[in-house]
């Protein structure tokens, strides 16, 4: 396909363009990274108007901003409405974007490989076969997206063994159908944690600072509960490279279990 660099950005360039972002980590949207050129291709434009592109897209957000990693300037109207319009509907908007990915994969006549393993489609045949199969590549891609957003690493322990790390939704998955995809309701954490946050023995405040449940702190002493989870209350998380957790879901879940009346 000809490179075409001068034709404006449509919304229909920018979606996959946004699947790709949040799909990758921040230190590698880089005009020479493979998938960007293999974007770029599929767009028709240069591998430098792509990463260019990606680079505009992180200044929208706040996280990195916060970083003084604040990307270009250059985001242009229909960059920010795209944008927004992701983060007012965020799981529709990611499937679309998934979709739009996808499509210019196979225009191209390219495998769309996305690193999912094989256990992913693994489900006895049926009629729930399809949905529960998506329901496993959204949880997947959604993992993908965390991890990468907090550098594969715990942002309350800083274990980075991507074996023992999950995916945690901080608004749960059966009970928010609108941010089920969506990373500002995700927390990396490795799988004590997740599951201590899961059960409420854990949580994070709205200024992101580890809070530990009293039913804890008054258990008697354990030096390995001591280690793991009780000298992390009050500190501050490591917070991801972008995607920063949404302050709203962080106080639901504390009101949930209690930590806030």
């Amino acid at each position: 396909m000809p490179r075409a660099p001068n034709v404006d950005w449509t919304r229909q360039h920018l979606l996959p363009t946004l699947h790709l972002y949040t799909q990758m980590p921040f230190g590698q949207l880089d005009a020479r990274n493979p998938r960007v050129r293999q974007l770029a291709h599929w767009l028709g434009r240069s591998p430098g108007s792509v990463a260019m592109k990606l680079t505009n897209l992180s200044s929208l957000d706040p996280v990195i901003a916060a970083r003084g990693l604040s990307g270009l300037s250059g985001a242009s109207a229909l960059d920010r409405a795209v944008w927004y319009e992701f983060h007012a509907s965020w799981d529709a908007m990611a499937a679309e974007a998934a979709n739009e990915y996808a499509r210019l994969a196979a225009a191209n006549g390219e495998a769309l490989v996305e690193d999912i393993p094989d256990a992913v489609f693994s489900h006895p045949e049926g009629k729930t076969r399809t949905a529960t199969i998506q329901v496993r590549v959204n949880q997947w891609k959604f993992r993908k997206s965390i991890l990468a957003n907090y550098g594969a690493r715990c942002c309350i322990s800083g274990l980075t063994n991507d074996q023992l790390l999950n995916a945690s939704h901080i608004l749960p998955w059966g009970k928010d159908t609108k941010n089920r995809m969506n990373p500002q309701n995700g927390l990396c954490l490795s799988t004590l944690h997740d599951r201590a946050f899961d059960i409420g023995l854990i949580t994070v405040m709205p200024d992101f600072r580890v809070r530990v449940s009293q039913k804890l702190a008054s258990v008697p002493e354990d030096s390995f509960m001591k280690q793991a989870l009780l000298k992390f209350n009050n500190k501050k998380i490591r917070m991801p490279e972008r995607y920063g957790p949404d302050p709203h879901f962080l106080e639901a879940h504390a009101r949930r279990f209690d930590f806030i009346k």
